[in-house]
C-alpha cells in the first residue's frame, strides 16, 4: 500500500502544481479552479487524497519501525490498525467537507 500511494501521490502532484500555476495568472483563473473543488466528485477525490496521504504517512511509520527494531508476531494485526486509522481520517474528512 505504501507503493501504491506514493505512486498515486505523485500523479496528484502535477495537479497541485497546476491549480498553484493558476494563482499566478491571476484571482479570475484561480477563482474558476477553486468553484471546483465544490462538486461533489471534487470533495470525493479530495476524500481519497487525505486517504493516501494518510495511508502514506502510517506506511512509512512501519518502515522505519521494520527497519530498525525486531520483528514481532503482530504485524498483521498493525496493519489492520493502520487501514482502520486511514479509514477513520478519511472519513473525518469527507463529513468535514460535506
Amino acid at each position: 500500500m505504501h507503493r501504491i500511494s506514493g505512486v498515486a501521490l505523485a500523479i496528484f502532484l502535477p495537479l497541485h502544481f497546476l491549480v498553484l500555476g493558476l494563482a499566478i495568472q491571476g484571482a479570475g483563473s484561480l477563482d474558476a479552479a477553486l468553484r471546483l473543488t465544490q462538486l461533489p466528485g471534487v470533495k470525493i477525490a479530495e476524500t481519497i487524497l487525505v486517504l493516501l496521504v494518510v495511508v502514506h504517512f502510517l506506511g512509512g511509520l512501519r518502515l522505519l519501525l521494520i527497519e530498525n527494531l525486531p520483528w514481532f508476531g503482530g504485524q498483521r494485526r498493525l496493519a489492520l490498525i493502520v487501514a482502520g486509522i486511514s479509514g477513520l481520517a478519511a472519513l473525518v474528512f469527507l463529513f468535514l467537507v460535506f
